[in-house]
């Protein structure tokens, strides 16, 4: 399914002037993004510094989750942020990554069904997946967001901005839910995304478990998804403190998981482990610029 050329049209008119603030570049905001595949929501397209929509200059892109949180504290989750566009713009006047453009996706009240992948989920038994779903309903409707990130969402990007479409031009990147999410993305549509951000990914599923028989199923799915070892790239990481304390157990399963499947750490995967970091947006907005710099550092 696409969006309508005259969709399309009336998508430009509801940018608003009330966009987030960020300290370098601008933003133009939709504030309601319209879908076919789950509910529309706010999307911020951040441009970097001397962004010139007719000149000759091509943009690679980042697609996050959580857009809220990446670069306006009136908006953050208790007030903080990313600062995604200070670390991309830095390194970009630095000559480390190519000039890019980050579109920030805000999550809805379905985050989590949104951020769940259906494999991590369909492949747990029945009481396993009771104990995560709670009092949650439509758990999960993954392939529905990726859907309309890939098939909506994407081409409105390249199709308004003067973009690179191809997946070595193409990242995306998240943390906790998020982490699943953008790993999910990856092993779902390696033809569209070339490189994964999975910060302090929340492997467990759970908040009451911390049982690698809750991350074992989507890490066998990953294992025989992900792209073969070659123009592909995933980072992972964690932190040692607060929710992040639990993750270490899972990462080193999906590290030999990597390792098996021919991956090199430091070349096209990476796992860096924080110490002392919490499971917080100020955590992920001081360590933003290595998984930036990973995946697409020239």
């Amino acid at each position: 399914m696409r969006l309508s050329i005259s969709l399309l049209m009336a998508l430009t008119l509801l940018a608003s002037c009330k966009s987030p603030k960020p300290q370098r570049g601008s933003i133009i905001s939709i504030k309601q993004f319209p879908s076919e595949y789950v509910n529309k929501r706010q999307v911020d397209i951040w441009l970097p510094e001397g962004y010139d929509p007719k000149g000759n200059q091509k943009y690679a892109v980042l697609y996050m989750h959580d857009g809220q949180n990446l670069f306006d504290t009136r908006y953050g989750f208790n007030g903080q942020i990313w600062a995604a566009d200070v670390s991309m713009q830095q390194l970009i006047d630095a000559g480390e990554v190519p000039p890019a453009i980050i579109v920030g996706i805000w999550n809805t009240p379905k985050r989590f069904e949104e951020y769940l992948p259906a494999p991590a989920y369909n492949g747990l038994t029945a009481y396993q997946q009771y104990l995560i779903k709670g009092e949650r309903s439509g758990v999960t409707i993954s392939n529905e967001y990726l859907q309309f990130i890939v098939k909506e969402l994407k081409p409105y990007i390249d199709s308004h901005y003067p973009t690179h479409i191809g997946p070595e031009h193409t990242y995306i990147s998240g943390s906790s839910m998020g982490g699943l999410i953008s790993a999910y993305a990856l092993a779902a549509f390696p033809e569209v995304f070339g490189g994964a951000a999975c910060l302090s990914t929340h492997w467990p599923l759970s908040l009451e478990s911390n049982d690698t028989a809750f991350s074992r199923p989507f890490m066998l799915y990953l294992a025989k998804n992900l792209p073969a070892p070659g123009s592909h790239k995933i980072y992972f990481d964690f932190g040692t403190e607060t929710l992040d304390a639990r993750y270490e157990l899972h990462q080193n399963v999906m590290d030999s998981v990597m390792q098996s499947m021919g991956y090199v750490q430091g070349i096209n995967w990476m796992t860096r482990k924080f110490e002392g970091d919490a499971h917080n947006e100020a955590a992920w907005r001081n360590r933003f610029a290595v998984p930036l710099q990973f995946l697409m550092g020239k």
